[in-house]
């Protein structure tokens, strides 16, 4: 299964990701607010992204009681059937990563479709941080990564002042 994989980082957080997300979802006129996240917390100098993990066994699936959340065949993404879905907001309160939203304007669950199999933030990222492919070929890179960053280890020791006066 194929997923947006975000190296957290490599990250700038220049949220193009949120914008070009916004543009296509107006584009498709379902709404104007992003299915991808960016958080800048300044005091902690952290950058934190996300979006849908498409999961094999998505709570989001089942919690819907009128099925309006579904596969898609090709992609494998869990997709919203906008004209089935009626805003009781289960999707939402059931997924456990927060990745799923109520679309304000149109008054449904909205959440990344993978933009049918090209997701449009993986190719807009500046600073290469999203990738897309097969979750399992990610994680092989991602622990590979792992691998082969240099750890840096501190060594701090005591230094004894020494007078500079001749006695």
């Amino acid at each position: 299964m194929k997923v947006v994989y975000v190296d957290v980082n490599r990250c700038v957080g220049c949220m193009s990701c949120q914008r070009i997300c916004t543009f296509h979802q107006f584009r498709k006129c379902n709404g104007q607010t992003p299915n991808i996240w960016v958080s800048v917390d300044m005091d902690r100098r952290m950058i934190f992204t996300s979006t849908c993990l498409q999961c094999q066994s998505a709570w989001c699936l089942s919690a819907c009681p009128v099925g309006a959340l579904a596969r898609d065949p090709e992609t494998q993404a869990v997709v919203v059937d906008e004209g089935a879905c009626v805003g009781c907001g289960m999707c939402v309160i059931s997924c456990p990563f927060g990745n799923i939203h109520m679309e304000p304007r149109i008054r449904v669950a909205a959440k990344c479709d993978l933009c049918g199999g090209r997701p449009e933030c993986v190719q807009v990222c500046m600073a290469q941080a999203l990738h897309f492919g097969d979750i399992n070929e990610l994680a092989d890179i991602k622990r590979k990564m792992a691998r082969n960053t240099p750890k840096v280890n501190l060594m701090i020791r005591a230094v004894e002042k020494k007078d500079e006066k001749p006695e």
